[in-house]
């Protein structure tokens, strides 16, 4: 199979799974919702920076490990689930009537506690990557399937990453253009607060389900 048509498939593949409603479009709505499509960028880069983590890891083997160890693999999940739901609860509670506008610059740089990195919509959205289950298990059941043996991995596991990014990335930009786009609900202060407390009720069901698959 030429690197071309295993992108192909790849991507075929894996589309599915992207476009179904995961942690990443949440933080998306959640974040645009609060101060508009510049915050869409963050969420984007810190997705695609856990996507590209989980391709390093399989390239390391050290995804294996943990999918091969049930103990690992049970202790992933738990911390995922977790971050999910204190996720949905720092949302619900960041969402408010004064929080559900767009800011100007100045005032979000007044109000935003400074020295609270955690708090950033990139790292938000490479922990729920990274500590997501699922997306390891792309990189160990869905790519090999398009892999050369007779070729170097890692510029193969790197190329369906990047078709794997380039995907979730459009996908999310399509949502931050819609959800911004003049008329719809986000321009609303009533729907602003609506939408995030839908998303953190979002990530609360993702991580109870998460808990519950355990």
């Amino acid at each position: 199979m030429t690197p071309r048509a295993a992108a192909g498939g790849f991507a075929l593949a894996v589309l599915p799974l992207v476009a179904t409603p995961g942690a990443s479009l949440a933080l998306l709505t959640r974040h645009v919702a609060e101060a508009g499509r510049g915050r869409a960028l963050p969420v984007i880069l810190g997705t695609a920076s856990g996507v590209y983590v989980h391709a390093a890891m399989a390239m390391a083997g050290l995804s294996a490990l943990v999918v091969g160890s049930e103990t690992a693999f049970a202790v992933l999940r738990s911390l995922g689930a977790v971050y999910l739901i204190v996720l949905a609860g720092w949302t619900w509670r960041r969402t408010g009537p004064g929080e559900s506008g767009p800011r100007s610059r100045g005032s979000v740089a007044a109000r935003r506690p400074r020295g609270r990195f955690a708090a950033s919509p990139w790292l938000q959205s490479l922990l729920g990557t990274v500590l997501n289950p699922k997306a390891a298990a792309v990189y160990l059941t869905l790519a090999p399937q398009f892999l050369d043996p007779a070729r170097p991995l890692g510029g193969q596991l790197l190329l369906l990453a990047t078709v794997h990014v380039a995907l979730v990335g459009g996908w999310l930009a399509l949502w931050a253009a819609l959800l911004t786009r003049p008329g719809t609900a986000l321009t609303r202060p009533r729907a602003r607060v609506a939408i995030g407390r839908v998303s953190a009720l979002a990530l609360l069901a993702l991580g109870i389900g998460a808990v519950a698959s355990l």
